[in-house]
C-alpha cells in the first residue's frame, strides 16, 4: 500500500516538472511568434513573472482557491507551509507544487495579449493582480468546491479554469493596448507583421505536446488504476486530429499549407481535449481535437478581420477552443467515465439530458466573464495611473533595448567600433 502511494506521488511529481517545462515552450511559441527585436524580453519576463506568481500562489492564491471558504472564494491555508505527510494519499506538498503549475501557465496565456507593445512594470504588477484575484477564484468555483463545483461543472484538467480563463485576461489586454505600430492601415487591411522563426514554433509545440502529457494526465493523482494512460491517449489523439484538420482546412482555403496553422492546430486539439480528457472515450477525443483544429483557423481569421491582434493567438487557441473544450463534455461525456469520477453527469450524447450541457455553458459564461471584466478593470486602472504601452519609439527599436538595454540577438546590432570588413 504505501509503495502504491509512493508510486502516486511520484506520478504527479514527474507531472509537475513536465508542466513547469511547459513554459520553455510558451517561451518559444511567444518568440517565435513575434519579431526578434522582442525575443530576449519575451523569454525574461516570462521566466521574472513566473517567480512573481509562485509567491503570490504560495501567499494567496492557493489560499483562495483550496481553502475553507464560501461558494466564492477560499478564505484560510494562505502562505502555505503543510509539509506534512501521513502514508495516505498525496503529500499535501506535492499537491501543492501540481496545483501552482496550473496558476503560472494561466498567466503565460493572459499575457499573449501584451506581446510586443506592453512595459515589463505593466507585466510585473498584472502577474500579482491576476494571480491574486482572476485565476484563484475561477479554480475555486471549479476545483476548490465553489457554486460550480457544487453544480457538477466539468473540467478534468483546465479548459475553462487555465485556458480560458488566461484567454480572457488577454483579451481584455489586447482591447485596451490597441494594436501593435504597422499592423492595421487607415483603410483598414491589415499588414502580416511574421514572426520571425517557425523553427521555434515546431520546437515549442513539440515541448507544449510533451508537458500535457502531464498537464492532462497527472490530473489522475495517481497510478493505481493506470487510467492516466488513458488519459494520455485522448490528449494524443485530440492533439493529432487538431494538427491535421487546421492542416488541411488551411491548405483547402488559402490554397497554401500554412505551417503556423497547423502548429496552432496541434495546440487547439490539446486546449480543447483538456477539459474532457477523462470523461470521453478515444473516438470522441478525436472528434474534438478535429472541430478544435477546425474552429481556431477561423477564429484567428476572425479576430483579424475585428481588428483585434493577437500574435500569439491566444484568444483562438486558448480562448475560443477553450469553450468549445468545455462544452465538448456536455455532448460526449460517457455514464461510466464521468460518473464513476464522481464528477457530473452524463453527457447529451449517452444520457439524452441538456442537464450537463446546461452547466458546462453556464460554467463558460460565468468563468470567462469574470476573468474578463475583473481583468478589464485591473488594466483600465493600471492603464489611467501608470500606462500600459511603451512609447511609439521604444516600440519601433524593440523590447529588447528599450525596456532591459540588451538584444536577444547581439550579432544582428551593428558594432561602431568594429571596422568595417574586418
Amino acid at each position: 500500500m504505501m509503495e502504491l502511494v509512493l508510486m502516486d506521488n511520484l506520478w504527479v511529481v514527474i507531472g509537475t516538472f513536465l508542466v513547469l517545462l511547459m513554459l520553455g515552450g510558451f517561451i518559444l511559441l511567444e518568440a517565435g511568434s513575434t519579431r526578434m527585436k522582442n525575443a530576449g524580453h519575451i523569454a525574461g519576463k516570462t521566466i521574472f513573472t513566473a517567480g512573481i506568481g509562485s509567491l503570490v500562489f504560495w501567499a494567496v492564491g492557493y489560499g483562495f482557491i483550496y481553502g475553507e471558504g464560501n461558494w466564492f472564494i477560499g478564505l484560510s491555508n494562505f502562505f502555505y507551509g503543510d509539509t506534512s505527510f501521513s502514508g495516505d494519499g498525496l503529500s499535501p506538498a506535492v499537491d501543492f507544487m501540481f496545483q501552482m503549475m496550473f496558476a503560472l501557465i494561466a498567466l503565460t496565456i493572459a499575457f499573449g495579449g501584451f506581446a510586443e507593445r506592453a512595459k515589463l512594470s505593466a507585466y510585473v504588477i498584472f502577474a500579482v493582480l491576476f494571480s491574486a484575484l482572476v485565476y484563484p477564484v475561477v479554480a475555486h468555483w471549479i476545483w476548490g468546491g465553489g457554486w460550480l463545483a457544487d453544480h457538477g461543472k466539468q473540467d478534468f484538467a483546465g479548459s475553462t479554469v487555465v485556458h480560458l480563463t488566461g484567454a480572457m485576461a488577454a483579451l481584455a489586454a489586447t482591447i485596451i493596448l490597441k494594436p501593435r505600430i504597422g499592423k492595421y492601415n487607415k483603410d483598414g487591411s491589415s499588414n502580416a507583421l511574421a514572426g520571425h522563426n517557425q523553427v521555434y514554433l515546431a520546437l515549442a509545440v513539440l515541448l507544449l505536446w510533451v508537458g500535457w502529457f502531464g498537464f492532462n494526465g497527472a490530473s489522475t493523482f495517481g497510478v493505481g488504476d493506470a487510467f492516466f494512460g488513458f488519459v494520455i491517449l485522448n490528449t494524443q489523439l485530440a492533439a493529432a486530429a487538431g494538427a491535421v484538420a487546421a492542416l488541411f482546412v488551411a491548405w483547402i482555403v488559402t490554397g497554401k499549407a500554412d505551417v503556423p496553422t497547423m502548429l496552432n492546430g496541434a495546440l487547439a486539439g490539446l486546449v480543447a481535449i483538456t477539459a474532457s480528457c477523462g470523461f470521453v472515450d478515444p473516438w470522441a477525443a478525436v472528434i474534438i481535437g478535429l472541430i478544435g483544429g477546425i474552429m481556431v483557423f477561423y477564429s484567428m481569421r476572425f479576430f483579424e478581420k475585428m481588428k483585434i491582434d493577437d500574435p500569439i493567438a491566444a484568444l483562438s487557441v486558448h480562448g475560443t477552443v477553450g469553450i468549445w473544450g468545455t462544452i465538448s463534455t456536455g455532448f460526449f461525456a460517457t455514464e461510466s467515465l464521468s460518473v464513476g469520477a464522481e464528477w457530473g453527469l452524463p453527457g447529451l450524447f449517452y444520457g439524452g439530458s441538456l442537464e450537463q450541457l446546461g452547466v458546462q455553458v453556464l460554467g463558460v459564461v460565468s468563468s470567462g466573464a469574470y476573468a474578463f471584466v475583473v481583468s478589464f478593470i485591473i488594466l483600465k486602472v493600471m492603464d489611467k495611473v501608470m500606462g500600459l504601452r511603451v512609447s511609439e519609439e521604444e516600440e519601433i527599436v524593440g523590447l529588447d533595448l528599450s525596456e532591459h538595454g540588451s538584444y536577444g540577438y547581439p550579432e544582428n546590432i551593428p558594432n561602431p567600433d568594429e571596422k568595417q570588413g574586418a
